[in-house]
């Protein structure tokens, strides 16, 4: 007796099996007819259930079983089997249609689908092996990357850390300049007499003006140069050009020149006495003897002076000793508030040694800042996701792009994706990368095996591209399958605006070159 595969207390007899009827609860009675696939466990009960307890009324098969000898076996779903239609896709050697239904005839067909399939599997298995070494590549490359950011974030620390102790100098440095300069007794030009004051000011703005004036009129005779060589030029133009040529803008320049040419240039005649006047003006004081600057500059000694001639008739070590201790007690007079600053302390009047170490400090300070900048950035890189491995950091920045007739699509990785019509224009923002995903799809492989097929597999989300007209920003979403080549797939707007791009990439691929989804293992092949 035949017992059902699920309910095994249930027997029947040998012809009961295959008689297209269905007499077991899971179906198991009828593999090779569609008798049972109704069956569901919503299904009322059978009058062999009666009486029976605990009855499995789930399906035991997934459908007609077919050998498909020289191929590979599979089902076929129940409602398939005698149809009349032969599916050889699923079922080659024709099984399925055992009862000639219509006089529907279904030839093995296996051999030859069987050879064509090894034939295909022998080159995907091929590409799967490519891919995985590419992969691994890709992952040494990553990692080399990835040790490089390392490398640079401990040598910009150790810089960072030596430019702080530089600052910490050369403040200290520029502190003690400032101090010594406000200590300092400074002999200034003029003091004492308010006339010689003045006049040493009257003599410096007057040397500005006469070499401001110098300076115009050099840029006056250079303009004039200019203006003489090109009437000169001209000037030959109309006299060599031919005046049957029907040119407007030929005849226009010639007529423009003629009205400029017989302008009156009087005024051109005072300029020679102008230039004698100029020279005059220019020439310095000392040399035309308006002013005897030297006479108004005279003062009489200030205390100052005199304090210096005095250290002139001591010797260098003691003059030395007098002038550092002098120094010392004006700084602390200063400090103390009992004397005030010198008026040479401020910012226009200090001495070269304090501008230099302000300059020093401030190009340290700069060079800290850039330094700090540089380390956050690459500090920030280590904490990106990269994917499994860090993969696509060794694909960071390159760019792949397919032509699908109207548009050419760009996408680079882990930057932005863009759409660019054939017809001309600019590039239009797909999306800006924001993040690594892991979604579920499922899809079927196509024969040429550019497919993201089923299963979980890694995504690229791409946001906040250019807006649409009266809708969102634009975004795409990157869904990845396992390749031996970055190569786009295919793309389609799923939503207005709203884009999916399938791509083949190995770092796609685990690591013996299946599709990878979380980086935790891919499709196990039983064959």
């Amino acid at each position: 007796s035949f017992l059902c595969i699920s309910n095994p207390s249930i027997g029947l007899a040998p012809s009961q099996v295959n008689d297209d009827y269905c007499d077991c609860p899971d179906g198991s009675d009828e593999p090779g007819t569609s008798a049972c696939s109704y069956l569901s466990p919503l299904s009322p009960s059978s009058p062999s259930d009666i009486g029976i307890e605990n009855i499995n009324t789930t399906l035991a098969l997934p459908g007609f079983y077919c050998k498909n000898k020289g191929h590979r076996p599979s089902y076929v779903p129940f409602l398939a089997v005698n149809d009349g239609v032969c599916d050889y896709d699923l079922c080659c050697d024709g099984s399925d249609e055992w009862e000639r239904v219509g006089g529907t005839s279904c030839p093995d067909r296996c051999k030859e689908t069987g050879k064509e399939w090894k034939k295909r599997d022998e080159q995907r298995l091929k590409a799967l092996g490519a891919s995985g070494r590419k992969r691994e590549e890709l992952v040494v490359e990553a990692q080399r990357l990835k040790e490089e950011v390392e490398d640079q974030i401990k040598a910009l620390e150790t810089q960072v850390e030596a430019s702080r102790v530089s600052i910490r100098q050369l403040e200290t440095t520029l502190r003690e300049l400032e101090r010594k300069e406000g200590g300092k007794v400074v002999k200034s030009t003029g003091t004492g007499n308010p006339a010689a004051v003045l006049a040493g000011l009257a003599k410096e703005r007057i040397e500005e003006l006469r070499e401001a004036l110098i300076n115009v009129r050099s840029q006056r005779d250079s303009g004039r140069a200019r203006i003489q060589e090109l009437e000169t030029i001209l000037s030959t133009f109309k006299q060599d050009y031919n005046p049957n040529f029907n040119d407007e803008g030929v005849k226009r320049t010639v007529r423009s020149w003629e009205e400029y040419a017989a302008r009156d240039r009087s005024s051109e005649a005072g300029d020679a006495a102008h230039d004698r006047d100029l020279d005059e003006i220019t020439k310095p004081d000392h040399e035309t003897g308006a002013i005897n600057w030297a006479e108004w500059e005279k003062s009489e000694e200030s205390d100052v002076e005199l304090l210096y001639k005095f250290e002139e008739y001591l010797p260098k070590s003691v003059r030395d000793w007098v002038d550092q201790k002098l120094r010392d007690l004006r700084v602390v007079l200063v400090e103390n508030g009992i004397l005030a600053a010198s008026s040479a302390s401020g910012p226009g009047s200090e001495s070269q040694a304090v501008i230099d170490a302000r300059a020093s400090l401030k190009a340290a300070q700069d060079t800290l800042n850039g330094q700090v900048d540089q380390l956050k950035s690459h500090q920030e890189d280590l904490k990106k996701d990269f994917g499994p491995e860090d993969v696509f950091r060794a694909l960071k920045g390159k760019c792949i792009s397919k032509d699908s007739g109207e548009y050419i699509y760009e996408l680079c990785w882990l930057d932005r994706t863009t759409q660019k019509s054939k017809k001309g224009g600019s590039h239009t923002g797909m999306g800006n990368f924001v993040g690594i995903d892991t979604i579920t799809v499922d899809d079927e492989v196509p024969p040429d095996g550019k497919g993201i097929g089923s299963g979980e597999r890694m995504a690229l989300r791409y946001e906040n591209g250019q807006h649409c007209w009266n809708g969102p920003a634009r975004s795409t979403l990157v869904v990845l399958g396992c390749a031996e080549n970055d190569e786009i797939w295919r793309v389609v707007e799923a939503e207005k605006c709203v884009y999916k791009m399938e791509v083949g990439t190995p770092a796609a691929c685990a690591a013996g070159g299946n599709e990878s989804g979380n980086g935790k293992g891919g499709i196990k092949d039983e064959l």
